[in-house]
């Protein structure tokens, strides 16, 4: 199980690495999304979980998104939830594997902060603990607004988590 780890490590770095020439980053330097344009589409290793509304931490929450909407699963377009610093609010993706089936960043939680693992909306406990914690190769169709998840962020950082997100993000927006 742990040499699985170290090999997705290294294809991940290897895969960074080879992927600054196409972004314009200077070779060497730290790989920063934003340094790829909105319209840029890439493909990244990420580590994937999943939750669902009725989970005892986000029962006060029922079905709705950090955003003020409803939690999506059925629609073209389904929920999920992140660290808003490294992937903002209205950022699309696409799971390798999965045609047809996009998630929007729209919802953040606690655990999320400082990691750099998606939380995927599932409508039941038995589809979220089918899903379980997977790494997936991502597409991202669209990067979301930082300057978006700063406005949202600004009023709630009271509390620890959204601090964290809204000071990490305050110099990208």
């Amino acid at each position: 199980m742990k040499r699985s780890v170290v090999y997705v490590a290294i294809a991940f770095a290897a895969f960074s690495f080879a992927s600054c020439s196409s972004t314009g980053v200077k070779e060497g330097s730290k790989w920063d999304r934003t340094s790829i344009s909105s319209s840029s589409k890439k493909t990244l290793q990420v580590r994937t979980t999943a939750y669902t509304h009725t989970e005892s931490d986000h029962i006060a929450y029922s079905n709705k998104t950090a955003i003020g909407t409803r939690l999506k699963y059925y629609s073209g377009v389904r929920s999920a939830a992140a660290d808003w610093s490294k992937y903002p609010v209205g950022t699309r993706f696409q799971i390798e594997g999965q045609p047809g089936v996009t998630y929007e960043i729209d919802d953040y939680g606690s655990a999320l902060v400082g990691k750099d693992t998606i939380d995927l909306y599932k409508p039941s406990r038995a589809k979220m603990n089918a899903w379980g914690a997977r790494d997936v190769r991502i597409k991202v169709l669209k990067w979301g607004s930082y300057e978006r998840s700063k406005n949202i962020l600004k009023d709630r950082t009271k509390f620890s988590h959204v601090r964290k997100m809204y000071e990490a993000i305050k110099d990208k927006a």
